[in-house]
C-alpha cells in the first residue's frame, strides 16, 4: 500500500489530496497588535491532509468535533481556497493555483450533502425549485417542462413523491428534507458526494433509512463518497476505508474491517472503547463501563509541539512531546502516524466487545 493509504486500484483515483494545509488569521487588528505587544496568530485547521478514493468506494473521516472534518470537506469542493497542498479530481487539478471557473464541468461532478438539513434548504422556495437550481445553473435541461420532469424523477428516485414538488421545506420530517438535499445533490449529475455528516441531526431510526438509501443509489449510480461522522457506528455501516483525524491531520486510516478489528493509534483505541456494547447490555442486563477520551482537543491556534495527541496519549514518551510522526504502513494493511506503534510500545488491541 502507498504511503498516502490509497486502497489498490488499476484506474486512477476519483479524488487526490496531497499535502492539503488550511490556515486562518485569527489575529487581532494590526493596532490591537501593535498596542499590547502580540504577534499574529494562525488557526491551522487542516495541517498536510493526503489520501486517495477509488471510483464507486466510500471513504469514511472520523474524529471528534473540531478536528478539521468538515472544513476540509468544504476544501475539497472548493468552498475554502486551500493554504497549500493540491486536489485533483478526476485528474484535473483543483488546488489553490487552479482557476477552478475553468474547469466547471469537472467541478459539477462533485456536490456537497450537508448536516442540518433544517438550514441548507430555502424557506421560500418550493421543493421543485430548489431541486430544479443544479438543473438552471449547469443548463442540464434547458426548457422548463423537462425541468419539471426531471424533477420528478429525482424526488421519486429518493423515496418522495413527484407531488412533494410544490411543498415548501417546513411541510417535511428531518429525514425528508434530507431526502431533498440528496435530490438537489443529484441534479447535478455527479460522479462524486462529499457528505457532512448527513444523518448527525436525525434520528436513530431515520439514520438508518438515509443510510440504506445512500448506498442503494451508490450501486444504482456508481457514486463515489467522501462521509464525514463522528459516529463511528454510522462509519462502520457505510465506509469501505476510514480515516481518522485529529487536530488537522489523518492519525490512521485502513479499511474498515481491519481498523475496526485491529486500531493501531492510541486515539483510535480511544474512540473505539467509547462505542456502546448493546450485545453485552442485553446478555448482562448493563452496558460495559466505557472510559471517555481524557482531556480536549488542543487549540488549532496553539498546537503542542511534536505528535499532537502526545498530551492526552497513555502512551506518549519523549519522542512524542519533540517529533511530529511521519504516516508509515503497517503489517496487515493500514497507514498510522505514531511513534508508538512504529516502536511497538503498543499493547495488543483487546476489543471492548471482546
Amino acid at each position: 500500500m502507498a504511503e498516502t493509504g490509497t486502497a489498490p486500484a488499476l484506474e486512477a483515483p476519483v479524488l487526490d489530496v496531497r499535502g492539503l494545509r488550511l490556515y486562518f488569521d485569527v489575529s487581532p487588528p494590526f493596532l490591537n497588535r501593535v498596542l499590547g505587544g502580540s504577534s499574529r496568530r494562525v488557526l491551522r485547521a487542516v495541517d498536510d491532509v493526503s489520501f486517495q478514493i477509488a471510483r464507486g468506494e466510500t471513504f469514511g473521516l472520523v474524529g471528534e468535533s473540531g478536528c478539521g472534518k468538515s472544513t476540509l470537506a468544504r476544501a475539497i469542493v472548493g468552498l475554502y481556497r486551500p493554504t497549500a497542498g493540491s486536489v485533483r479530481f478526476g485528474g484535473v487539478a483543483l488546488g489553490p493555483s487552479a482557476d477552478r471557473a475553468r474547469h466547471g464541468e469537472t467541478q459539477s461532478r462533485m456536490q456537497m450533502i450537508f448536516q442540518d438539513p433544517y438550514a441548507s434548504l430555502n424557506p421560500r422556495w418550493r421543493v421543485r425549485d430548489i431541486v430544479a437550481e443544479p438543473l438552471r445553473l449547469r443548463r442540464k435541461r434547458r426548457d422548463r417542462a423537462a425541468i419539471l420532469r426531471r424533477v420528478d424523477e429525482l424526488l421519486e428516485q429518493v423515496g418522495l413523491s413527484s407531488r412533494d414538488a410544490r411543498k415548501y421545506p417546513h411541510e417535511f420530517s428531518g429525514g425528508q428534507r434530507q431526502r431533498i438535499s440528496i435530490a438537489r445533490a443529484l441534479a447535478g449529475e455527479p460522479d462524486f458526494l462529499v457528505c457532512d455528516e448527513p444523518t448527525s441531526a436525525l434520528d436513530v431510526s431515520v439514520q438508518a433509512q438515509i443510510l440504506n438509501l445512500m448506498k442503494d443509489l451508490q450501486r444504482r449510480l456508481g457514486l463515489t463518497y467522501l462521509f464525514i461522522s463522528h459516529n463511528f457506528a454510522v462509519v462502520y455501516h457505510i465506509a469501505d476505508r476510514v480515516g481518522v483525524m485529529y487536530l488537522g491531520r489523518l492519525v490512521e486510516w485502513a479499511e474498515t474491517e481491519s481498523l475496526f478489528a485491529r486500531p493501531q493509534h492510541p486515539y483510535t483505541r480511544l474512540l473505539l472503547e467509547t462505542i456502546p456494547d448493546l450485545a453485552r447490555a442485553d446478555s448482562e442486563g448493563g452496558d460495559r463501563p466505557r472510559t471517555p477520551v481524557a482531556g480536549e482537543v488542543p487549540s488549532p491556534i496553539n498546537p503542542p509541539p511534536g505528535c499532537a495527541f502526545h498530551p492526552r496519549c497513555p502512551f506518549a514518551a519523549e519522542r512524542c512531546r519533540r517529533e511530529v510522526p511521519a504516516a508509515k504502513p503497517v503489517p496487515g494493511g493500514g497507514t498510522v502516524a505514531c511513534h508508538a506503534v512504529e516502536e511497538g510500545r503498543l499493547p495488543p488491541w483487546r476489543s471492548p466487545q471482546g
